[in-house]
């Protein structure tokens, strides 16, 4: 008796539970559809409140990807009235180098320097490249931006607009460029749908949710937070910079352009790997993570949402479940859609497959990085604190 008891307390709690759930992710689905509808992909014909500052990029480069120097050319080419590009290189050996000192003889005019040699602050090795070109930096608004990331002519001046008065730190959302095949598709599909929900959402709800990948920042705001170096302790920097700015009350926002990553080297495998180590920093930054995570996910949000139209309204649960999953499918393809701005280079089917496949991996993607704490990052491991603070593991 005491176990029937048991099962119908914990039944009557979950599909509690599920309710409470179903009216969360709906919410963060159409948040995340009109903030980008209303917000983002837009032209901005305004006039500038004020003159717009002087910027630094800082662009930390190790390697070469077929995609590269394209890439790496758009910023040479950026309409923008006043700003440097400062690129970094850790290895002196690295044949990044003769790409940039290739560049920098084409875009003589471009206000550019090369630094090459890094400096060791800490385990982070993108702080670790960043440090030279961070110190040379003549103006006040710095703008880390990845290697693999692709601008248009009209970028940094989208990103400058959103930098007003009370704004400390301006961000874009992740997002993938059109390349050819099903590995390409399946990352445009991740960061155009679940990637982009979580994102979009949090930011518009006044959650600190920043990546890295492309950040314009207020440099003496971060100097009052000990300068880059002091984020060399951590892997997530995007996610220990973005929290100093905030605690000293400054405000974020997000540009109208999505960062449009461009890598000219990609794999299912890469892409696993990387949402794996993504998992694992946010799991020992953001303990409650374990818990949120998993259950904000289609299917198993689905199991919980149904069980809980079965237990208040007697429907069958396979067939709520399906209707569930059909109805997320069909949110997530409008979302992609709008993150894209235009039509999708690959078919319907194409997406079908990819989401079906992208959906199906997260919770072995989530239960690898309960696994095992130890990151590997470049040419690197590190194993994870909590907290966020790493230490580097060196083989024996």
């Amino acid at each position: 008796m005491a176990m029937v008891m048991a099962f119908e307390v914990v039944g009557a709690a979950a599909a509690v539970f599920g309710c409470a759930l179903f009216g969360i992710l709906i919410q963060m689905h159409l948040i995340c559809i009109a903030y980008v509808f209303l917000k983002m992909n837009k032209r901005n014909t305004e006039t500038p409140p004020m003159k717009l500052p002087g910027i630094s990029l800082l662009k930390p480069l190790k390697g070469v990807d077929p995609h590269l120097e394209d890439n790496l050319e758009t910023f040479f080419e950026l309409d923008y009235p006043e700003y440097e590009i400062l690129l970094c290189v850790q290895e002196h050996e690295d044949p990044a180098i003769d790409l940039c000192k290739r560049l920098l003889g084409k875009y003589p005019n471009v206000d550019a320097k090369l630094f090459v040699g890094g400096k060791k602050v800490g385990i982070n090795p993108k702080i670790n490249n960043l440090m030279p070109g961070y110190e040379a930096a003549r103006y006040d608004v710095v703008w880390i931006c990845d290697s693999g990331i692709r601008v248009r002519v009209d970028t940094l001046a989208d990103l400058a607009h959103q930098m007003t008065e009370k704004v400390g730190l301006v961000h874009g959302l992740p997002y993938t460029a059109d390349r050819r095949g099903f590995a390409a598709t399946l990352e445009q599909v991740y960061f155009g749908t679940s990637h982009a929900r979580t994102y979009v959402a949090a930011h518009a709800t006044g959650f600190k949710c920043v990546t890295g990948m492309s950040c314009l920042m207020r440099k003496a705001v971060v100097d009052q937070a000990g300068g880059l170096a002091a984020f060399g302790q951590y892997l997530a920097e995007d996610y220990f910079l973005s929290k100093a700015i905030a605690d000293r009350g400054w405000q974020f926002a997000m540009a109208q352009q999505v960062a449009l990553q461009n890598p000219g080297t990609y794999s299912i495998s890469l892409f696993q790997s990387r949402v794996i180590r993504w998992t694992k920093l946010r799991i020992h930054m953001v303990p409650a993570t374990i818990v949120c995570e998993p259950v904000s996910e289609c299917f198993v949000s689905g199991l919980l949402v149904s069980w809980s139209a079965h237990y208040f309204f007697q429907w069958d649960i396979v067939l709520a479940f399906l209707c569930y999953v059909f109805a997320w499918f069909l949110l997530d393809f409008i979302k992609l859609r709008l993150v894209q701005g235009g039509p999708l280079s690959f078919s319907k089917l194409d997406y079908a497959v990819a989401w079906f496949i992208r959906e199906s991996m997260a919770l072995f993607i989530f239960c690898a990085a309960l696994w095992d704490p130890v990151i590997s990052w470049r040419t690197g491991r590190y194993r994870l604190r909590c907290g966020g603070t790493a230490e580097e593991v060196i083989d024996m």
